[in-house]
């Protein structure tokens, strides 16, 4: 049984989008630093409390975080995707399987929060919230590209996937790694149908080692220049731009070096549909679908226009990871 459906154009969520530019408000502003201190250019990560919510703004609880732009990935060769309409058109299957989630997504607790990292490595260690602001932070803009054939274009602000790995230092009997997201069943009740006590939980995801260890693989705690909304995966979540969305684990826990491919989320719901590779490959159709294609979630800033173009392999992102496979063996 597969869950994951191709969404017509006219099913969008009905509100008025404004420009990103008109978050960067004084009001938002007063309301992330109060407390924090603006002793840097970035500012810790926090979050709001329960009572104080509002779930009429899908912007809520973040805060201004700034970092260099990397100069690799400064230009997309598409449009940034309009931040509001990014923050309310998302997969996060913890919370159902409607793309406006992020109403339910903000029971999310995120604050404390801890990244365990272990299993066949030198260095295991557990990171807080502060641990991880001491990663090198920068923005990379980056194309994304779903399985369902959707795409956007994320300004992203984290830290480089193997800088954690470095830290960590896997042992030579360490092959692949596997990354578990928050699961509370009472918090993350995930869909209504199919029932879901019966499906994979927790959330995991897997990259070989080699793959982590790529400079493209990206760990995002912010966005448009922000912490990252809870929708989006908050406060840590995987990007990794070559492969389909669903490869991009949110709200990661848990990082776990292991000497075998592990059983992910959607690979153990459908295998034949959702491969643990699961790089973008416009030549490998998904078996009720075409890849070759692709729909880009509201071009030019304008959330309402669909632009149809050709997919293209790897996301674009040939020259960062094409050594990784043998392309032969499709």
């Amino acid at each position: 049984m597969v869950f994951i459906h191709i969404p017509k154009p006219w099913q969008l969520p009905e509100f008025k989008v404004s420009h990103e530019a008109a978050f960067y408000n004084r009001r938002r502003f007063l309301k992330g630093v109060v407390g924090v201190g603006i002793a840097s250019t970035v500012l810790p990560l926090t979050s709001c409390d329960r009572s104080t919510r509002q779930t009429t703004d899908p912007l809520q609880g973040v805060i201004p975080l700034r970092a260099p732009q990397n100069p690799n990935f400064t230009d997309a060769g598409r449009p940034l995707t309009n931040e509001l309409f990014a923050a309310t058109y998302n997969n996060f299957y913890e919370f159902g399987s409607s793309k406006n989630i992020w109403p339910a997504a903000q029971s999310l607790p995120t604050n404390p929060w801890t990244v365990e990292v272990s299993g066949l490595v030198k260095n295991p260690k557990t990171y807080d919230l502060d641990d991880l602001m001491q990663f090198p932070l920068e923005e990379r803009i980056y194309r994304f590209r779903c399985v369902e054939a959707w795409a956007m274009v994320v300004p992203w602000l984290g830290f480089p996937m193997r800088l954690m790995l470095e830290a960590a230092e896997p042992l030579s009997t360490a092959k692949f790694v596997r990354f578990t997201s928050f699961y509370d069943r009472d918090i993350t009740t995930g869909p209504s149908f199919p029932p879901s006590q019966f499906l994979p939980w927790p959330y995991t995801e897997g990259l070989r080692v080699d793959e982590m260890a790529n400079d493209l693989a990206f760990f995002a705690i912010g966005a448009y220049g922000h912490t990252l909304p809870k929708q989006h995966g908050a406060p840590i979540r995987m990007v990794v731009p070559w492969k389909y969305g669903f490869k991009g684990a949110k709200s990661v826990v848990k990082i776990e070096f292991v000497d075998a491919q592990p059983a992910t989320y959607w690979n153990t719901i459908s295998a034949n549909e959702y491969k643990f590779e699961s790089n973008v490959e416009p030549d490998v159709p998904h078996p009720r679908w075409s890849q070759a294609s692709e729909r880009l979630v509201g071009p030019g800033g304008n959330p309402y226009a669909w632009e149809e173009v050709p997919s293209r392999l790897y996301n674009g992102y040939g020259e960062f990871v094409a050594d990784l496979y043998d392309r032969a063996a499709v």
